[in-house]
């Protein structure tokens, strides 16, 4: 299908704001998927908020000029579809795994995160990043240890005086 060049700008414009304020881009080949696995492919992106678009390469690379993903021009080649992160760094990543692990016919070529080009075998450490917030438990899980270490030996001659007081107590009705 021929596009019009305002179309063809339009099509660069979106893509070119979207990885403006994406945090991580993942590129697979699609061939061989039909038109219903597409179609789970992006109903499952819109619930995880994640920009998904097929596009030609030649318009791909000028809505990358200027963003953090420009390293992904020289993976683009062949039929492709690329999925941006725009809430969680891992959510497109984890999106495009899940899905390659049913349809074998779904191909990740390239990752880009944070402005590096990643190698599509490593999609795993991609997607394995937690979310906000799991990161934000993790973190409060760390600073919450010291302070409920320091409260259980605080706590704890106290607790010990009182089981010796019940042992105490327990041996003497045994007698």
């Amino acid at each position: 299908m021929t596009l019009k060049l305002e179309d063809k700008k339009a099509i660069v414009a979106e893509v070119s704001e979207v990885a403006a304020s994406a945090l991580s881009a993942v590129t697979a080949e699609y061939r061989g998927l039909t038109v219903t696995q597409m179609t789970q492919l992006r109903a499952e992106a819109r619930k995880k908020n994640v920009y998904l678009r097929v596009i030609r390469n030649t318009l791909a690379r000028r809505a990358f000029e200027g963003t953090a993903f420009v390293c992904l021009n020289e993976s683009l080649t062949g039929p492709l579809v690329i999925a941006f992160s725009r809430g969680e760094p891992g959510a497109a990543a984890k999106l495009i795994r899940d899905f390659a692990k049913a349809n074998e016919k779904l191909v990740v070529r390239s990752l880009a995160f944070d402005g590096q080009l990643l190698a599509a075998k490593e999609i795993d450490k991609l997607a394995s990043l937690p979310t906000r917030e799991e990161a934000l438990a993790q973190l409060m899980a760390v600073m919450q240890a010291p302070v409920t270490k320091l409260l259980r030996t605080m706590v704890e001659p106290y607790a010990k005086l009182t089981r010796t007081v019940a042992a105490v107590r327990d041996q003497k009705q045994a007698a």
